[in-house]
C-alpha cells in the first residue's frame, strides 16, 4: 500500500511527476540530517527535526515550486513573497533543465537560518 507522500508524487503526469521525484532527490542529498514528512497534506523536508521545505504546485502559474520555511531570512533574488509572511518560493519550469546550482545555493542557505 502506498503512503499518501508516495501517492502525491506518483498520480501527478510527466513531465511534472519526473520534476518533483528530481527536486525530492535534490533537497535529500543536499545534507545527510535532511528527511522527508508527510505534512499538512503536503511533502514537507526538515532539517534536524525543523521545518525547512516543502513542495506544491502554484496555483496562478502551475508551475512546481519550492517553499523555503525561514524564507524571510534568506536574500536571494530568485524566491518569491507573494503573501507569505515566513515563506519563500522558488518557482521552476518542469520543462527546462532544473537550476541545480541555484537549489543547492539557496538550500545552504536555508540551512544557514538554523545554524545562528
Amino acid at each position: 500500500m502506498l503512503s499518501d507522500l508516495d501517492r502525491f508524487y506518483l498520480e501527478k503526469e510527466e513531465p511534472l511527476r519526473a520534476c518533483l521525484l528530481a527536486l525530492r532527490d535534490i533537497i535529500v542529498d543536499h545534507n545527510e540530517h535532511i528527511t522527508k514528512e508527510w505534512k499538512y497534506k503536503l511533502p514537507f523536508f526538515y532539517y534536524k527535526s525543523k521545518m525547512l521545505c516543502y513542495l506544491w504546485i502554484h496555483k496562478k502559474y502551475k508551475k512546481p515550486y519550492i517553499g523555503f520555511a525561514n524564507g524571510y531570512l534568506i536574500d536571494d533574488p530568485d524566491l518569491l513573497v507573494e503573501k507569505r509572511s515566513r515563506m519563500k518560493i522558488l518557482l521552476i519550469d518542469e520543462n527546462e533543465d532544473l537550476p541545480i546550482e541555484k537549489i543547492n545555493a539557496i538550500l545552504k542557505l536555508a540551512l544557514n537560518t538554523y545554524k545562528k
